[in-house]
């Protein structure tokens, strides 16, 4: 009896009850995980993509819009050093397309400043400005510099899809042929080099969006312009917890 009552001893001391309660894997969290990867893919900032469409004057010529927007990066980033800016702007004849990369403070930047020329100056060339769509912490960039392409020659269309086909359609197609033609640009462009010049629609024809898609996202009322998305990006945000609801309503007598 002695020796039974000794190993009932010994298995207590062997599997104590704090062993079992403790957790055996070390727990994380989500922003632990999310840092994590920003380290390790040795970032400074949060990476976003910004598609915008707007109108040109007519007759404009590509110098103009080519200086403008690259005196607005410069100075941009001179306020955000080290992070740069990425994409491309196409310019046809009377509308661009323009892709920008970069950190948000910088997208924000280039908004604000097109703005600050809109109000300041009655003749500026870019007017009807639409966000498309703004791609939130994008894992890598399609461009490795900024590129300026001019459409000089006209380009051929055998249809206007915007005449039958819905938004969501158009819209699709809009970003599908802008993908393709970014990765076609980041295959043939290399690094430093003054990007595909002004013979884009011959080199790619078919990856060229229509001009007329352009101008109907323009026109389209379902995207922000510039003002509206600066208004809605600095307005705060009011949640409401579940705490803070009273079930069921309070009611007056």
């Amino acid at each position: 009896m002695s020796f039974s009552g000794h190993a009932q001893k010994t298995s207590k001391r062997t599997f104590p009850m704090e062993s079992v309660l403790m957790p055996q894997v070390p727990r994380g969290n989500y922003l632990h995980l999310q840092e994590e990867k920003q380290r390790l893919q040795l970032k400074k900032f949060l990476l976003h993509r910004m598609f915008l469409v707007a109108k040109i004057t007519a007759n404009t010529e590509k110098k103009i819009i080519a200086d403008y927007y690259e005196q607005v990066l410069q100075s941009t980033l001179k306020l955000h050093k080290g992070e740069a800016v990425t994409g491309f702007l196409l310019i046809y004849p009377t509308s661009i397309l323009h892709i920008l990369e970069s950190s948000s403070d910088t997208l924000y930047q280039i908004l604000l400043d097109h703005l600050d020329q809109k109000k300041n100056d009655t003749e500026f060339f870019i007017h009807g400005m639409k966000i498309i769509v703004v791609s939130h912490n994008i894992p890598t960039r399609l461009f490795m510099q900024w590129h300026v392409s001019e459409i000089k020659a006209p380009v051929m269309y055998l249809d206007d899809v915007t005449q039958t086909q819905s938004l969501e359609e158009v819209l699709t197609e809009f970003l599908t042929q802008t993908h393709k033609l970014a990765i076609h640009l980041l295959k043939t462009v290399k690094v430093s080099a003054k990007g595909p010049g002004d013979n884009l629609h011959q080199l790619a024809p078919e990856l060229l969006i229509p001009e007329q898609i352009i101008k109907y996202l323009c026109k389209s009322e379902e995207f922000m312009d510039p003002e509206a998305f600066l208004n809605m990006y600095n307005k705060p945000i009011h949640i409401t917890l579940d705490s803070e609801v009273v079930w069921p309503a309070p009611s007056h007598f």
